[in-house]
């Protein structure tokens, strides 16, 4: 495998991904460029406040990226380098990014409110209280699996004293972390003053973009040099549980909006960083012949490595691959945060579609990472596919002439960034998880705030909020990895009804959906054909006495996931096909 070869191919194909096929997308939907959009419609300070174009870019790429398409490529990659490629590619241009573009598209012509509306508004209210409680179960594991991440990322362990080598090792690791955690607190904080400061005023995009850029080094800088905090996991579990209680309550021009568009910039430069060691790591002949096979086989089994995939090539590459080439996450971000924040219709395109196809470029890096470094991937060598990213792409750095004292730098700033990426997920995940509750409670035909008695109490921001940390850092701190296994089924479910809500939509308005068919069918039959072997696996293990908690779990989940995925998928279908009701507002 060629690295360099492999990544600027790949560039060629996503511009022209993007330019042919998100070009045509636009014109068949009949995405009006110059339209308003519900951000001015309903703007109330607080979830609807429009933004810069590139402000909301930050924001939702930040927002959809996370660790996503760094561990599923470099965890398939046992696959070989082939099937990990082709996938990105054709998912990411022809499944992932039209998702995300229709999600986007259809919650803007909704009133700005998410997928759950647009299912009541175009198959039925018991479609959309089904989806509701889905998508609220899975966020719920996002939240107490990025509240562990982050928390994991940022505590300190005690030193042994009776073992000088461990010793050495817990203490670079506990710097690393404090290091990490006060980069990331001095985000929060200076992201509140950045909202504040600029909040009303109109300033130039090239003074914006060169102050952010600024901001990143000072703060980069402060946090590496001085890590004065020092807390344990549990103490940190606490603290998240806090912040994202607030962030997710508070008006988005404080916090969110400026966040995580201080934060795209890290990401921004990651991908620099990145391009810059494949390219310089070619020129030098090191990336040129990877010791990566093009193909493994239909078959993978991790051996040494806990953090490759295994099992059939067929369904276990498109499931382990989610956010680098269609995640269904994805769809409850842009229908619901980044449609209350989209200046105007036009923009759909690049933010939503131009986000995800970004977001396939990072999976291609993260495969360019691991072939570097194949051999230590299988043997075990790395514990994390963050780890043999930031190795990967540090050692391709370090072949460069004149570059060859960075690797350690390099190394700490790739994890930086990943990490930090995960505490944007988070609080845009519970924010996300907080309109699922509220909307879940929220009847039909009804808004908020016309609600009475205990409906108006759940669905009152703070108690849904509230509900919502509790549930989700408790399982954080108690044992989500007991479900954890379901998580890629689950998101690749949830994809696959994005895709069926979008395309329900746009055939009611009697616009052309045709090209939602094969990526809906396709994604559902991966989900269900994941499930089955799931369900067949845990039936074998307590057949064969291996009765445990976990087990009996996955298993019940596994059935009432395949359930939902069959309801949903026949009402959706007649509805579709026209044999379904349709309803007047789905005609907009």
């Amino acid at each position: 495998m060629n690295a360099m070869l492999v990544l600027l191919i790949a560039i060629v194909i996503l511009i022209c991904g993007y330019v042919l096929y998100g070009g045509w997308l636009a014109k068949q939907w009949g995405v009006d460029k110059d339209r308003l959009t519900p951000a001015h419609e309903l703007e109330d300070g607080v979830d609807y406040v429009p933004a810069a174009p590139y402000v909301v870019l930050g924001h939702h790429f930040s927002s959809i990226a996370g660790a996503g398409p760094i561990n599923g490529p470099i965890q398939a990659a046992i696959f070989g380098w082939v099937p990990v490629l082709l996938w990105v590619l054709i998912g990411g241009i022809f499944f992932g990014a039209m998702h995300d573009f229709g999600a986007l598209f259809a919650s803007i012509r909704h009133k700005g409110q998410t997928l759950a509306t647009v299912i009541a508004h175009n198959i039925d209210d018991t479609a959309k209280k089904l989806f509701c409680v889905f998508s609220y179960l899975t966020l719920i594991l996002v939240v107490a699996a990025f509240a562990s991440i982050v928390a994991g990322t940022f505590a300190v362990s005690p030193v042994p004293l009776d073992d000088p080598v461990a010793a050495e090792t817990v203490m670079n690791t506990n710097l690393a972390n404090q290091r990490t955690a006060m980069i990331s607190l001095l985000f929060i904080v200076v992201a509140v003053v950045y909202g504040l400061v600029t909040r009303g005023r109109k300033i130039p995009t090239a003074v914006n973009i060169a102050s952010a850029i600024a901001i990143i080094v000072v703060v980069v800088a402060l946090g590496y040099n001085f890590p004065v905090i020092a807390l344990d996991n549990t103490a940190w579990m606490f603290i998240v549980g806090a912040y994202i209680l607030i962030a997710s309550v508070a008006p988005v021009w404080i916090l969110l909006q400026p966040r995580d568009y201080l934060s795209s910039y890290l990401l921004y430069g990651m991908i620099v960083l990145a391009l810059v060691g494949i390219i310089g790591s070619g020129l030098m002949g090191a990336s040129n012949n990877l010791d990566i096979p093009a193909f493994t086989g239909f078959v993978a089994v991790a051996g040494e490595s806990k953090i490759a995939a295994s099992g059939y090539l067929f369904p276990a590459l498109f499931i382990t691959i989610a956010c680098g080439a269609i995640s269904g996450f994805h769809s409850l971000v842009a229908s619901g945060t980044t449609s209350k924040q989209l200046d105007k219709e036009g923009q759909a395109q690049p933010i939503a579609y131009g986000g995800m196809l970004l977001e396939c470029l990072v999976a291609v890096i993260s495969l360019c990472a691991v072939a570097f470094v194949f051999s230590g991937y299988l043997d075990g060598t790395y514990a994390s596919p963050t780890q043999v990213f930031a190795a990967g792409l540090s050692q391709m750095l370090a072949v460069i002439p004149g570059l060859a004292g960075v690797e350690s730098l390099a190394y700490a700033l790739l994890i930086l960034a990943v990490s930090v990426f995960c505490l944007t997920s988070l609080d845009t995940a519970t924010r996300l998880a907080r309109y699922m509750f509220q909307e879940l409670f929220t009847p039909h035909g009804m808004e908020t705030a016309d609600l009475t008695g205990w409906r108006k109490v759940l669905t009152n921001p703070w108690v849904a909020t509230i509900i919502t940390v509790v549930l989700g850092v408790g399982l954080g701190m108690t044992g989500y990895q007991l479900v954890w296994p379901l998580f890629g089924a689950a998101n690749q479910l949830l994809a696959a009804l994005g895709l069926l809500a979008v395309c329900a939509w746009l055939g009611n308005a009697g616009r052309n959906n045709k090209m939602f068919y094969f990526p809906m069918a396709f994604m559902m039959v991966v989900t269900l054909v994941s499930l089955a072997l799931t369900v067949w696996n845990k039936l074998a293990a307590l057949a064969g006495g291996a009765v445990e908690v976990a087990t009996v779990l996955q298993l019940v989940i596994a059935v009432l996931l395949m359930i939902l995925a069959v309801v949903l998928a026949v009402k959706g279908v007649k509805v579709i096909f026209g044999k379904g009701g349709v309803s007047s507002e789905a005609k907009q």
